[in-house]
């Protein structure tokens, strides 16, 4: 099978979903696939002329035995393309809807919708990686069924955690430094625990949208924890895996979820999570294995938090059935196996 994976450039960035995007390139390679990365230019979701030219100047270019796989994030860029993309059999790998995404105002979010209106139903297969995404296409897009595949992502083998082993608790956070991720709920629940001993990681990137990053660094001075609260930037290998090594809890405010896949990492690792309920990031938790607290709501978060960091029994025992749950995750191999299958 000769595939084209089409996406915003850079390809290499350390988040969830080229994170995902990434492991399954590698393991269709792996598996015998011809799989080329066509990366393109310009601004996206919120597309500018770059972009656009770019989409069309890529299209032109495809191989004709290729099988086109457009992620979600290149898809606006592909508006007056729709005949095209429809005549190829393209498929879509979406991770959640681009105009579901927070930060952006009421017409950006109407005019992504729109979009996606137009050009979602031209795809003869979506891939989605989580029942909650599928859900949404099904009932907000008017997609049908059948075309829909859910793809979950895999999990590595992963060492548990050992904690901190100190007189605080380690908070960490995954995510990229955006709107969506809710660091900043995250933090103001976190700066009313005034009178506990804890301390926050919070590992992504700031290129995203530095404006919102820098905004979160000045958001600890202003909530007076900024000495509690180390922002790492975007980490791979043994310097990721010196901070989950270390932690003690897993913490993440979200707004949406396409799947989660720092909060399966989490539970892979034996760590007990509290997240909010945004798409799909509490679906593999259990109460016995952490909090998800309701969406946007910045007291409950506070107060399942309160809980874990006050309660070292309390962690130790979720710990475990975190633990449990993570081992049952399904790895990276298989996970390809079933998304070539998904590919027709």
């Amino acid at each position: 099978m000769h595939v084209s994976l089409i996406v915003p450039a850079p390809f290499d960035t350390v988040s969830g979903g080229y994170g995902y995007d990434r492991r399954i390139v590698a393991g269709l390679r792996q598996a015998g696939h011809q799989i080329e990365v066509v990366e393109l230019i310009g601004a996206f979701p919120l597309v500018d002329d770059f972009a656009r030219d770019s989409a069309c100047a890529a299209w032109d270019r495809l191989p004709p035995d290729t099988k086109p796989v457009i992620d979600g994030l290149a898809l606006p860029a592909f508006r007056g393309l729709e005949d095209a993309i429809s005549a190829r059999g393209s498929v879509g790998l979406i991770h959640h809807p681009v105009s579901l995404e927070t930060g952006l105002n009421d017409a950006d979010h109407a005019a992504l919708a729109e979009v996606e209106r137009r050009l979602l139903p031209r795809l003869t297969r979506l891939i989605v990686t989580s029942d909650t995404t599928a859900e949404t296409l099904v009932t907000r897009f008017h997609i049908p069924s059948d075309r829909v595949h859910v793809v979950v992502p895999g999990t590595d083998d992963a060492p548990r955690c050992t904690g901190s082993a100190g007189v605080f608790c380690e908070v960490v956070s995954i995510g990229t430094l955006i709107p969506r991720k809710g660091h900043d709920l995250l933090l103001r629940a976190l700066a009313r625990l005034f009178d506990l001993d804890w301390h926050l990681t919070i590992v992504g990137s700031p290129a995203r949208d530095p404006v919102h990053a820098h905004g979160l660094i000045a958001l600890t001075v202003e909530l007076k924890i900024a000495h509690r609260v180390r922002f790492a930037g975007e980490l791979v290998g043994e310097a990721l895996e010196d901070v989950w090594r270390g932690a003690d809890l897993f913490a993440l405010a979200t707004n949406y979820e396409g799947y989660g896949m720092a909060i399966a990492e989490a539970l892979k690792r034996g760590l007990p999570v509290v997240v909010t309920a945004g798409g799909a990031a509490g679906a593999l938790i259990t109460p016995g294995s952490g909090c998800v607290c309701p969406l946007g709501d910045r007291d409950q978060v506070s107060k399942s938090l309160r809980r874990l960091i006050f309660g070292r029994e309390l962690r130790r025992e979720m710990a475990e059935q975190a633990w449990q749950i993570g081992q049952t995750l399904p790895s990276w191999e298989t996970q390809t196996a079933v998304f070539a299958s998904a590919l027709g």
